[in-house]
């Protein structure tokens, strides 16, 4: 059953499940679900907690052992296994569905792991996890979410923000909830009344939103033109080199270019898609962007962005802020009159 980090306090009132599962890409998430759980789980009498690592030298032995061995002192036990970052190999997906036979109520297992694809959801241990258990996908909001997502975690705090200060802390927390955490926490002791006013945010708070050049990518392919702006500026102000944005954009422009290729060659877009392994909940950012972007569009960007980078690497005294704000609203679809040599 899936069930997102906001909802998982209800379902704990409900009782402990068998299993959680706590995948996503956002730690304080993870984190914090963790915590919530394991806090019930104590207080239940799971008393004993084992931690594991999955890696290449893990011993499950030592993980069935927990599931078969008896405590002196606590019948019941939490075990908690990190998943890596690359997911589970044949041989440590088969361990896992040993593990899983050997859960008896006294368990209470936790996993702990990267953002999960279809392809993994479709698994069998994970499927026979989902049957006992809870998936609780723990992904960083993105930029429509953050300020449902902001709202939803005032209230728990007694914060009574009007519209605009929750728009104000979307932008200035986007990709990074801990200092969102944090800002708030601050807030509470701040302003006991709650009350929170553009004003306010200003007096208490600094900017705290911290991009990547991934971010800056997902922005122009969405052609989300304003927010790809604003990205790029922040990531100036806080030194990222051009270059790596110059590198970024173009290896996903030039996969566009395949792509398009591909397609004029009547290869049906889902082929398309698996080939070049896109997540289905990405799709329709590329198909927009596929759509937005002809083969003569693309030709000329790549080549504008490669004068670019040679420039950059050729003149050390040369700025490309402004000819890379250019390029990226061009990528959004906009005609910036750039000169295509």
């Amino acid at each position: 059953m899936r069930v997102y980090p906001e909802q998982l306090t209800q379902q704990l009132d409900k009782g402990l499940r068998q299993a959680y599962l706590l995948f996503g890409n956002e730690p304080l998430l993870k984190q914090e679900c963790g915590d919530n759980i394991k806090r019930l789980a104590q207080q239940q009498g799971f008393l004993e907690r084992h931690h594991f690592t999955i890696d290449n030298q893990l011993d499950w032995n030592l993980v069935l052992d927990c599931c078969q061995a008896m405590s002196l002192f606590s019948a019941q036990q939490i075990i908690e296994l990190d998943v890596p970052d690359t997911g589970l190999n044949a041989n440590q997906a088969k361990a896992l569905l040993e593990v899983i036979g050997h859960l008896n109520p006294d368990i209470l297992l936790v996993l702990t792991g990267p953002y999960l694809n279809k392809k993994q959801e479709a698994t069998k241990w994970f499927k026979a996890l989902d049957a006992i258990g809870l998936y609780v996908p723990c992904n960083t909001p993105d930029a429509k979410q953050m300020p449902r997502f902001i709202q939803a975690r005032c209230r728990l705090l007694g914060l009574k923000p009007d519209h605009e200060s929750v728009q104000m802390l979307a932008q200035w927390h986007e990709g990074n909830l801990l200092a969102l955490a944090q800002s708030l926490h601050k807030l509470v002791l701040l302003y006991p009344d709650g009350e929170l006013t553009i004003v306010r945010l200003q007096e208490a708070l600094s900017r705290h939103n911290h991009y990547t050049p991934f971010q800056l990518v997902d922005a122009v392919l969405a052609g989300q033109a304003k927010r790809s702006q604003r990205v790029l500026r922040q990531l100036q102000g806080e030194g990222v080199e051009a270059t790596i944005l110059l590198r970024t954009l173009q290896r996903e422009l030039t996969q566009l270019y395949k792509m398009q290729e591909m397609g004029k060659k009547g290869t049906p877009l889902n082929i398309i898609f698996e080939q070049f392994r896109v997540w289905q909940n990405r799709r329709e950012m590329y198909i927009g962007a596929l759509h937005r972007l002809p083969l003569s569009r693309l030709v000329g960007i790549i080549r504008q962005l490669t004068q670019l980078e040679l420039q950059v690497k050729t003149d050390y005294d040369t700025n490309p802020w402004p000819a890379l704000s250019a390029l990226c609203a061009e990528i959004c679809g906009f005609d910036t009159h750039l000169h295509y040599a």
